[in-house]
């Protein structure tokens, strides 16, 4: 039995759309599962779309959600070179090769004449005018020194079937598929051309893509048989859709929300919280599980339990996921997430980290909502008096001065800052008022944060603010109440 070797081969041509990298982490999930090799490839002959920088954002997205590839561009391997670029001299002889045995053509027609061909919709595609031309015609063309492509005689009739592992038998028309461009003028090869040639070369044995490629697949399998090579197992896969405003779903693109890995992150995503969430966009575990690592992907991971059906991307589902990843989180790893976000409240000013934590992980769905929470604590708002109207804790404009007025004179005397002292200090004083926890807390909590909702109650913000700020902020509610 052949060991399974997959390959991500994206092409640099900006941010890692989620879709691409959830092609990746099915590739590595293939691989690994089944003890094979990941391989990562750059395919950058597309110079018109080649976006600077974009290798570098490939190579930082698989290390941040943890694709480590066993051969590419970066750490060798017996198949190289990696980059398609660097291959290029690798392709000419494969295509005069099929030109030689009758299988492929030069072509020399202009890029007008290819376009009128469009405008009076005929073949749809090209209409093979290059296909029957005698050897002494192509000859004197190529002495002239006109440019060409060699393109791939197809079979003009009849169909091309293949197996898909997710999709099963798929047969399309020959009748549809024009004669493929294999080399291209500048010398370089066409996309399908160097994925064909680069996948045998490095014996990939299973090629993973997006179902939107089903139909372009038959161009790949002609390409093999051409040669008389294996061709590998398909596995392609359901496509990722995003939910309109009016309820309808269309193909995920911007209007949805972020599409993009970084822009996720940007966020405020966890990249470990995305790599799970991706991973259920189209496959479903035995047991409908929702949260896994990265190794219990690969344990549980089944090409059996994908999906035909196109996926949805539920943007409340992921936040919700981010969040049970940020509440099981260690206290140490919680707060080198939060760090940055609290100099942004505090500045370099120092706080209880422990408090904070307590406050804010059982609450967080993404660590970049941190500013907001606590933007009480950077400056006090401006609150109307009803605010310290609350039924459920029976408070008003009649009891909540008399509370707040009690509250600042037993906290005056309070010579240990801390949340327990706080804490003792303030039920004590409830029981000695004769009221709830709650009468006392929900005034106090207003006139500490000015906002209704908060992470934490009186007792946390107060420990937060320090002494004096907390007094100044009491004393400022009991006159806008008094």
């Amino acid at each position: 039995m052949l060991k399974i070797r997959t390959r991500f081969a994206p092409s640099p041509t900006g941010m890692m759309h989620v879709g691409n990298l959830r092609t990746a982490l099915y590739e590595y999930l293939i691989a690994k599962s089944g003890g094979g090799d990941f391989i990562l490839r750059i395919e950058d002959t597309d110079r018109e779309r080649y976006v600077e920088g974009a290798e570098k954002v490939i190579y930082e997205t698989l290390a941040e959600v943890g694709l480590k590839h066993d051969e590419g561009p970066d750490v060798g391997g017996e198949y190289g070179p990696y980059v398609q670029s660097e291959r290029k001299e690798i392709y000419k002889p494969y295509a005069e090769q099929l030109v030689k045995e009758g299988k492929a053509y030069y072509c020399f027609c202009s890029k007008e004449r290819l376009e009128s061909l469009h405008k009076d919709g005929e073949f749809g595609g090209y209409d093979r005018h290059c296909r029957d031309l005698s050897a002494g015609e192509v000859q004197k063309h190529l002495d002239a020194g006109e440019p060409y492509v060699i393109r791939q005689k197809m079979p003009v009739d009849g169909s091309t079937s293949f197996d898909d592992l997710v999709y099963g038998e798929i047969s399309i028309e020959n009748k549809e598929i024009e004669d493929q461009i294999l080399l291209k003028s500048d010398g370089y090869p066409t996309y399908n051309f160097a994925n064909v040639i680069d996948d045998h070369l490095m014996e990939i044995t299973h090629v993973v893509r997006g179902s939107e490629y089903l139909t372009s697949t038959p161009k790949y399998s002609l390409l093999y048989e051409a040669y008389g090579w294996d061709i590998p197992v398909y596995v392609h896969l359901p496509l990722i859709m995003g939910k309109n405003e009016d309820g309808s779903t269309s193909k995920l693109s911007k209007r949805h929300g972020s599409t993009s890995f970084q822009g996720l992150v940007e966020e405020g995503f966890l990249p470990e919280t995305i790599t799970n969430y991706i991973a259920l966009l189209g496959w479903s575990p035995k047991d409908n599980r929702e949260k896994f690592t990265l190794a219990e992907l690969v344990e549980n991971f089944s090409i059996a339990g994908i999906s035909k059906s196109p996926s949805i991307f539920d943007y409340d589902k992921l936040t919700w996921l981010n969040g049970e990843y940020i509440k099981a989180m260690p206290p140490e790893e919680f707060l080198s997430h939060a760090q940055g976000y609290y100099k942004e409240v505090f500045g370099s000013k120092e706080n209880n980290t422990e408090i904070l934590r307590s406050i804010l992980q059982p609450r967080l769905t993404k660590f970049t909502e941190i500013p907001w929470l606590l933007a009480f604590f950077k400056e006090l708002p401006d609150y109307p008096a009803d605010f310290f109207i609350n039924k459920k804790s029976k408070t008003d404009l009649q009891n909540s001065p008399i509370m707040l007025k009690a509250a600042i004179e037993a906290l005056e005397s309070l010579e240990d800052w801390t949340l327990e002292s706080i804490h003792g200090c303030l039920i004590a004083l409830a029981e000695k008022l004769g009221v709830k926890n709650g009468t006392l807390l929900w005034p106090a909590r207003i006139a500490a944060a000015g906002t209704v909702v908060t992470p934490g109650g009186a007792m946390e913000i107060l420990a937060l603010l320090g002494k004096d700020e907390a007094v100044k902020r009491l004393k400022s509610g009991l006159e806008k109440i008094s």
